[in-house]
């Protein structure tokens, strides 16, 4: 078998692949071979029927079972012969076969960049010291207050204005006829001035008094969260049956109670903090890994391959799908498409890519390997953060050894990564007026 390599770029290669005649012939004869024991044709005994009958018979279907061989044989071959490190599937659009002469086809293949070493050490980053001030702990309890507002019914009689909470019973028509998107619904709760339909639909409710039954039309906007309903425009028939108002709970002990296994409104406050503090540290790690990957790309120069973008991209659509399936919102309800959610994150699934094989790099570079002691430091954290036993979490890995081979690479890419920080200098600074505050 012969084999040359056309470079289309650094990292998509294509295959000229030529199976010898004799090759193909064995093949082809094997084939037909096979096919006489069974084959049922009129006029002759099974076992006996003559090559030239099976050609003129099967000859299509024989050539494409034998093509299909040749190809998947000869191209494992072929990579073995040329070293290549291909990720993803190849490309074949193979030609078709001939009963006489070789049997050449192309695969165009996609493999992993070459990355020269690199010069991580020196690098000059800067570490935001965020401080947590009385106004974001203030801004949580309140959050935490709302969570508990009571609503109540207003006994008086006036008519609903801005901001009241109201239930309704509503139906949308289209054309004069009951519309599936609009369907009737009662006691619906909304608060005017947040438009959960529309803006248009809230202000509609503006002076109806409990009891009023109203009627007007509402023209949804073409960027309507709901595909079905951009552009329509709909009838609705609406009665107010009761106006409320949102009743906030003090900010004391009680409160404190209720929103977990606190004592008083100092441990809460103390839960917050700790909170807070979390979060600016995982903030303050995702700058400084920004830096050093905004860095690192300037330093090296690489091509990344289609086939891993696609990959990480689809992971990242998976991820987006199973998020929204978990809170019972489809795609559709949203007018998206898992096509618009990949041309979004495209870039950010290049980026990804070339982080990994930036990281990848270094720890082949620097001999990295994960201890026996930092693995089961990498179990217990991920079991406290499941909030499962870690017995349950190896159980998984030992019953999945190519997640536990992910998971070990993950604690070394976080290894190469504590490694270039403990490498760079690093200068704290204090945040921008806007960057701090909102955590």
């Amino acid at each position: 078998m012969q084999v040359s390599v056309e470079d289309i770029n650094s990292v998509k290669k294509t295959l000229h692949i030529e199976i010898p005649e004799e090759e193909v012939a064995r093949e082809l004869d094997k084939a037909y071979g096979a096919l006489r024991k069974n084959a049922k044709v009129k006029g002759f005994r099974k076992g006996k029927v003559p090559r030239s009958a099976l050609e003129r018979l099967f000859k299509k279907d024989v050539h494409a079972d034998v093509t299909s061989k040749l190809i998947q044989s000869s191209f494992f071959d072929a990579i073995k012969q040329t070293e290549l490190q291909i990720v993803g599937n190849p490309q074949v659009d193979p030609p078709e076969l001939e009963a006489k002469g070789s049997y050449k086809y192309d695969a165009t293949v996609e493999i992993r960049p070459e990355i020269d070493q690199i010069d991580y050490s020196g690098l000059t980053l800067k570490r935001t010291n965020y401080a947590i001030s009385d106004e974001e702990i203030d801004a949580q309890l309140k959050m935490l207050q709302k969570n508990f507002t009571r609503h109540e019914k207003i006994e008086k009689d006036r008519a609903a204005r801005e901001d009241d909470i109201v239930l309704i019973d509503f139906e949308g028509f289209k054309d004069g006829q009951p519309f599936a998107e609009t369907a009737k619904t009662e006691n619906f709760t909304l608060k005017i001035g947040q438009g959960p339909i529309t803006q248009g639909f809230d202000d509609q409710l503006v002076g109806m008094q409990p009891g009023d039954k109203k009627e007007f039309q509402i023209t949804f906007p073409g960027d309507y969260h709901s595909a079905k309903l951009a552009n329509l425009e709909i009838a609705f028939q609406v009665t107010l049956n009761e106006i409320r108002k949102e009743v906030l709970p003090p900010l004391d002990d009680a409160l404190a109670k209720k929103a977990g296994p606190y004592e008083n409104l100092d441990d809460l406050k103390k839960v917050i903090t700790e909170n807070l503090e979390q979060g600016y540290a995982k903030r303050i790690e995702q700058e400084l890994h920004e830096q050093i990957f905004t860095e690192l790309i300037a330093r090296t120069d690489f091509e990344v391959p289609d086939s891993m973008v696609d990959m990480e991209l689809e992971g990242i659509v998976e991820e987006a799908v199973r998020s929204f399936s978990y809170r019972n919102i489809t795609l559709e309800e949203l007018g998206m498409t898992r096509e618009s959610i990949a041309e979004k994150y495209r870039d950010v699934a290049f980026k990804q890519v070339k982080r990994h094989l930036l990281l990848g790099k270094i720890i082949d570079q620097e001999s990295l390997e994960a201890s026996d002691e930092e693995l089961e430091e990498g179990l217990n954290e991920m079991a406290a953060n499941f909030k499962q036993p870690v017995e349950e979490i190896k159980k998984y890995y030992d019953q999945n050894k190519d997640k536990l081979e992910y998971f070990k690479h993950t604690l070394l890419e976080k290894k190469a990564i504590k490694l270039i920080i403990e490498d760079s200098t690093i200068k704290d600074v204090e945040p921008e007026k806007a960057e701090a505050g909102g955590e």
